[in-house]
């Protein structure tokens, strides 16, 4: 009756219950969207806390091993080497902690002060020009009969300009203490991110036997052994990227330092250490410093704040041409074009934290095609 064996058709039989199971659950995600993005949601806000302590271990385990590595490793005293790993935990923690919070107390208080400084210097331009507007004879001057009719209220504009760089100052110290606010806000999602962090630094080579275990038993054989490598590319090339980031990050912040002190430009170390830690956004992060800083300098002197700018177009033409290959790319293997295209579709997904994590993403996927590509042809090669 049919042209097809019983194993044929059971195959056959497959596809097509597979065909229209895919097909249903397309129509029924498409009418019911709204319900299921409201569960993604909620399934994500549970889990949010175990992702982002996941993503703190990641961080915490290239300091973690340094200390484990330098400090612990070749010690003598049994009891000290046991509690290596704990206190390479906590030296990692207190190392990250203390860097965020000296760029805090180093940068806030100078931006606010900066914002003084040039409120006043901008009342003080104003006086200048109102005693200039009333002490001058515009009728000897060419087009005076013109000029005498604008009437300008100095007074007013100074109140006005005053007014608005009180509001800046307090929407600068506003945000500061939101920014705090909203830190402690979910201070217990941090505490459970990092506790579960720690865990999982502390144990992490029996975890990591026992996920593999799991995986290599409950999933085919084809899939766990793909699974396992796209896990290890990934985790492999995080580390890497951290790695290669941070030091261009250093390079990048101590050439910015020396170079400031060589041309004798104010704010040198603060700005320095801004550009440097921007500079974990790649590309665009070193940019963003530089409006700070370009700022805070204009408050002393106009001239030194357009120096400063040239100064870091030329530095960042350096370390984009010369350094970050060297150093970052080197270790992601991924072209600057691809770079620049995850910077672009990782801020418009996350904004600076999606610009941060878009390249080790782009770069662990660019990584896999192209082995699969590889061998995808070498097995093409194999037929002809």
């Amino acid at each position: 009756m049919f042209p097809f064996d019983e194993k044929q058709r059971r195959i056959l039989s497959r596809w097509i219950i597979g065909i229209v199971s895919v097909c249903v659950l397309v129509y029924l995600g498409v009418r019911h969207v709204s319900q299921i993005a409201s569960a993604v949601r909620y399934v994500f806000s549970l889990i949010a806390p175990l992702c982002i302590g996941l993503f703190f271990a990641l961080m915490l385990n290239l300091p973690m091993r340094f200390f484990e590595r330098k400090l612990f490793s070749s010690c003598r005293n049994i009891h000290l080497k046991r509690a290596g790993r704990g206190l390479s935990i906590l030296l990692a923690l207190a190392t990250i902690l203390g860097i965020l919070i000296g760029l805090a107390v180093l940068v806030v208080p100078e931006v606010i002060d900066a914002v003084s400084v040039l409120g006043s210097q901008i009342l003080s331009t104003v006086d200048q020009l109102a005693e200039i507007d009333a002490h001058t004879d515009y009728g000897s001057l060419p087009f005076g009969a013109y000029l005498e009719r604008i009437d300008v209220d100095w007074a007013g504009v100074k109140q006005a300009i005053s007014t608005w760089f009180g509001k800046q100052r307090g929407t600068i110290v506003s945000s500061a203490v939101m920014t705090f606010s909203s830190v402690a806000g979910v201070v217990i999602d941090l505490i459970v991110s990092l506790a579960f962090a720690v865990y999982i630094l502390a144990a992490k080579e029996k975890l990591s036997a026992q996920v593999k275990r799991l995986i290599r038993v409950w999933v085919p054989k084809d899939a766990a052994r793909t699974l396992l490598h796209v896990s290890d590319v990934c985790i492999s090339v995080f580390e890497r990227f951290v790695v290669g980031q941070t030091m261009e990050a250093l390079i990048l912040g101590t050439l910015c330092t020396v170079g400031m002190l060589i041309l004798r430009l104010p704010y040198a170390p603060m700005v320095g250490a801004l550009i440097g830690v921007t500079a974990f956004i790649p590309i665009v992060g070193a940019y963003l410093g530089a409006f700070v800083g370009a700022f805070m300098i204009l408050t002393i002197d106009p001239f030194k704040a357009l120096v400063f700018l040239i100064f870091l177009i030329i530095l960042q033409q350096v370390e984009g041409n010369l350094i970050y290959h060297r150093v970052v790319g080197s270790k992601i293997h991924l072209p600057a074009i691809w770079v620049l295209a995850a910077i672009t579709i990782g801020g418009r997904f996350a904004g600076p934290i999606g610009m941060l994590l878009a390249v080790p993403v782009f770069s662990s996927a660019y990584e896999l095609i192209r082995e699969a590509t590889r061998e995808r042809e070498a097995n093409m090669k194999s037929f002809i």
